[in-house]
């Protein structure tokens, strides 16, 4: 069976195909700048082919129209026709609570998730123009959606509720959805197979950590806690996200300030965060090259591992215990300094780093030193594969029955 990822942005197209028979990747690539001058699409195969393509992508359509037909291009495809596609696979970012799992798309999903734009009005929207591109282009083709909420609908009431009045959940499902799911995943299950141990019997803090950054507490396989919220900008530090802020500073700032509530979106979401704190960037690599020279990017360098540091200690605390710590994401896999600094104090935890074993880069790797308490692990995410494996069950199931 032949699978088809996308990730659909606001003005990108992430994707990968699968054979899932063979297991493996037959082709990934992006389309940078949807509906932008200077829109381009980079097709890699299997082979080490690659294309970098430029043209007119008005929109997500024809950008889905333009990855269909490299795919198979005589030159540079991986398909002899898209007879052998089987379905489309795609990444929703919020679910609610309507969508504790994975799910064969239909009319009425696409008008439940279409409820629920409102919960991740930067992430939801972009999602589902890939999907209605699909459908457009591909009618008779099954499209599955893998929600990022739907890994962290196994936090109890008491994790995932606001101490807010109640009636407020009620009314509009305001509480703890969490994101990064399929990533938080796929670590932790990897983390067991690569230890040899049961999932079931460890107790796991997976770090997600890219310019969007996320924790999750995952005890016996399940989650029981993660650092977003109601929307992704709760939590940790990020690129450009504050992550927890006092809600009276909100309001303070809006009277100060006087904004509105997009006014406020816009300062929470895009110029906060590393980028705030820094004034440098919100790339992690360019904030590490100033802050010898730079006070603010040192400061935002040491905001940034302390949050971490804070949340594994609460969470270790919430699962009675801690077995495993892992890094995933681009600053996750490749940050071997914020890895340092972050377990630096923990020892306590049965935390220890060894310093060679952490100068990997990009690689499955355990980091902390031979017969610690807590294995510290660097675990690259594939949450692409993670979106196959569910669309391949749906669309396996839909056929039996």
């Amino acid at each position: 069976m032949k699978i088809l990822v996308i990730n659909s942005g606001s003005s990108s197209i992430k994707y990968q195909l699968f054979d899932m028979a063979k297991n493996i990747i037959l082709a990934k690539g992006l389309i940078d700048k949807v509906g932008l001058k200077g829109a381009s699409l980079t097709n890699i195969r299997d082979d080490g082919d690659k294309a970098v393509l430029k043209g007119d992508i008005v929109d997500h359509q024809a950008g889905i129209g333009f990855v269909l037909g490299v795919l198979i291009s005589e030159k540079h495809g991986s398909l002899k026709s898209l007879e052998e596609l089987d379905a489309i696979g795609h990444r929703v970012v919020h679910g609610a609570e309507k969508f504790n799992t994975s799910v064969l798309i239909t009319d009425e999903v696409i008008k439940q998730m279409e409820n629920c734009v409102d919960l991740a009005p930067l992430h939801n929207p972009p999602n589902l123009k890939g999907i209605y591109a699909v459908k457009e282009v591909l009618p008779d083709i099954p499209q599955c959606g893998v929600f990022d909420t739907a890994f962290h609908q196994t936090m109890p009431k008491h994790s995932y509720l606001y101490a807010l009045p109640y009636s407020l959940y009620e009314k509009y499902g305001i509480r703890r959805y969490g994101f990064h799911g399929s990533s938080h995943l796929y670590v932790s299950q990897r983390a067991g197979e690569i230890l040899n141990k049961d999932i079931k019997d460890l107790k796991i803090i997976t770090c997600h950590l890219g310019n969007g950054a996320s924790i999750a507490a995952i005890k016996g396989g399940k989650s029981v806690d993660t650092s977003m919220g109601m929307t992704p900008v709760e939590g940790l530090i990020m690129g450009t996200r504050a992550g927890d802020v006092d809600a009276g500073v909100l309001t303070y700032l809006m009277k100060k300030e006087e904004i509105g509530s997009d006014g406020l979106n816009t300062i929470i979401n895009k110029f906060s965060g590393l980028i705030g704190i820094s004034g440098v960037s919100s790339d992690m690599r360019e904030i590490e090259n100033e802050a010898e020279n730079n006070e603010r990017a040192k400061l935002a360098l040491e905001m940034f591992s302390y949050r971490i540091k804070k949340y594994i200690g609460s969470y270790a605390a919430a699962m009675g215990g801690l077995d495993t710590i892992v890094f995933t994401g681009g600053v996750g896999e490749n940050g071997i300094e914020i890895r340092k600094e972050i377990c630096s104090g923990l020892e306590f935890l049965g935390i220890s780093i060894d310093d060679e074993k952490n100068k990997s880069r990009g690689k499955e790797q355990i980091i902390s030193k031979d017969n610690c308490k807590v294995n510290v692990m660097v675990i690259p995410t594939n949450e692409e594969l993670v979106i196959a494996k569910d669309t391949f069950r749906i669309v396996k199931e839909m056929k039996l029955n």
